[in-house]
């Protein structure tokens, strides 16, 4: 499958389209710790992608606490990245050219997302993107979440194009691998410590900001 035959372009939401990453991964390192967790900024890296229930799951199983509660501590971390939203959130570099540039090359454009609904509407509303998406999927209520590819096929579902159609973009490991589970074509746009990992090579593509996608195409 070559770009040419790409119909639909599903982008990630965290890290591809608004920079909270830093404010998942302070969250995480300011909370996690009052359940004995003795998390680090590098720890965070671990679970980048994964649904924040997963998240919680993750180091539970590594150091359990009493009491444990995964929907109120997810509660909590959800809360503190979209009060972080409202008042800081900022669009990745090259937004709203490579949602412009899909649009009018007729590409149908969809979002799948990890993070819940009302993460997603935050997210939207601030960078007043809404009106690109013809899909949006969330794994917040699925079975399983990234990387397991239901969000994906769920997307292109919704989008009435087949996946092998669809070129994904994500930043992160367990993305790019939900997204390659789906029979899709991957972009991955690491962040900027990571991007000289061997293992982005999972990945049909790299580029190093969103300002680079109609260049792919074209080039």
């Amino acid at each position: 499958m070559s770009l040419q035959q790409i119909e639909a372009v599903i982008f990630d939401m965290d890290g591809v389209l608004i920079d909270t990453e830093p404010a998942w991964q302070q969250a995480e390192v300011d909370l996690l710790p009052e359940y004995g967790i003795p998390i680090t900024y590098e720890d965070t890296f671990k679970t980048t992608g994964l649904r924040i229930d997963q998240v919680i799951d993750y180091w539970y199983q590594r150091y359990p606490w009493p009491d444990y509660d995964n929907a109120e501590v997810s509660r909590t971390l959800v809360q503190a990245v979209i009060a972080f939203i409202h008042r800081d959130g900022k669009p990745m570099t090259g937004v709203t050219g490579a949602l412009e540039y899909c649009q009018q090359q007729g590409y149908s454009i969809g979002l799948a997302t990890s993070s819940p609904m009302k993460l997603v509407d935050a997210v939207l509303d601030r960078l007043n993107i809404r009106h690109y998406f013809q899909a949006i999927a969330s794994a917040k209520n699925l079975q399983y979440g990234k990387p397991h590819p239901e969000v994906y096929l769920n997307c292109a579902k919704s989008l009435n194009i087949h996946p092998v159609k669809c070129l994904a973009i994500e930043d992160s490991f367990n993305g790019v691998i939900a997204a390659r589970a789906a029979n899709m074509q991957t972009v991955v746009i690491p962040p900027p410590e990571q991007q000289q990992q061997a293992r982005w090579v999972v990945a049909h593509y790299q580029l190093a900001d969103l300002s680079m996608l109609a260049n792919m195409f074209t080039g």
